[in-house]
């Protein structure tokens, strides 16, 4: 089976969609969440009246963030009440979480990061925008806070290593890569769109020959993806796989190496960044194969992932629904120049 990345994709030519997703997917729906903390607050007793019973008492989570004064936003506001103990924990360990990541920097525990934007300080780590960020380590690992830290661990000397802000800042080949990825438009609830064309540059040499640079490339299409993101209201993003242009040919040695170093990447490293997934100009002989796999795959991430076939009145009818029309390009249904 050819390993393919989900839901931050590389762009590689997979065998089919849902083997795509089958082999990377980590969705928050599957998570068992723990059972919150039970145990009630015991106070002190005073003399006094009898309290008048409050009207429209806060909830337990609520109380428990007017007690901690945790600041809040859009996102942190639907946090379950067992999301809030599993942050409360995996946070109160970056200190120990930084110092872990970069042995070799004396202060690290005490030396902020930034990660997609977000400014991480270990020592005074209250704050909405990072509360987010943390919780997508928190979902991707059954809200499991040491598996969270371990992730975080990873996430952080993998970004070192692979010199992320270099590759962001690198110059790409653009009648190589410029046809490859796209972001455009935004969904009715506000995620923006990344387009992924795997079969707009048919010089698949050139695309995967130089494997590092492909990865680089991938890497730095994310990372500009997720500035798109204000970790405030939107923390996710749609992805639309359009495969026009793919045969049974597509795929070359060079390419399966792309795809099973994205994979790990992508798996590993940027977890919950999908809130839909459309796989559209889907050829024929890759369909079929989303049938046999589908009781496999798990509701939640059928739930995420949607086929569609080709032409730009069945991709809209699929579209649509989701995408208004003046964010779709005419291509896929839409009433938008696109691109």
């Amino acid at each position: 089976m050819t390993q393919i990345v989900d839901s931050e994709t590389a762009l590689t030519v997979p065998e089919s969609p849902v083997e795509h997703s089958a082999l990377t997917a980590t969705t928050t729906e599957e998570a068992a969440a723990p059972q919150p903390d039970a145990t009630p607050t015991v106070l002190e007793d005073t003399p006094g009246p009898e309290p008048t019973p409050a009207l429209n008492a806060p909830s337990a989570v609520e109380a428990t963030l007017e007690d901690d004064n945790e600041p809040q936003n859009p996102l942190t506001e639907k946090f379950t009440e067992a999301e809030w103990k599993a942050l409360k924990e995996f946070r109160s360990t970056l200190h120990e979480t930084f110092k872990e990541a970069f042995p070799e920097q004396d202060n690290a525990g005490s030396t902020s990061y930034q990660l997609w934007g977000v400014t991480i300080n270990p020592l005074k780590p209250k704050d909405a925008r990072v509360s987010v960020v943390l919780m997508k380590f928190l979902r991707a690992r059954n809200l499991n806070p040491a598996e969270a830290k371990d992730m975080l661990i990873s996430t952080l000397r993998w970004r070192k290593s692979f010199k992320v802000d270099e590759a962001m800042n690198e110059k790409f080949p653009e009648d190589v890569f410029g046809k490859l990825g796209r972001t455009y438009g935004k969904d009715k609830d506000g995620h923006p769109i990344a387009y992924n064309l795997y079969g707009a540059n048919k010089d698949l040499d050139a695309v995967f020959g130089d494997t590092q640079r492909f990865l680089r490339w991938r890497v730095a299409f994310m990372e500009e993806s997720i500035t798109l993101l204000d970790f405030e209201t939107i923390d996710q993003m749609v992805q639309i796989h359009d495969y026009e242009g793919v045969s049974m040919s597509s795929r070359t040695q060079a390419s399966k190496t792309a795809a099973s170093e994205a994979s790990s990447i992508f798996q590993g490293h940027y977890p919950e960044f999908l809130a839909k997934k459309f796989f559209i100009n889907v050829p024929s002989f890759l369909t079929w194969i989303f049938w046999i796999f589908k009781p496999l795959l798990s509701a939640a991430t059928v739930a995420k992932m949607s086929v569609v076939g080709s032409g730009s009145k069945v991709i809209g009818t699929a579209l649509l629904p989701l995408i208004p029309a003046d964010q779709l390009p005419k291509r896929y249904g839409g009433d938008a120049d696109g691109f």
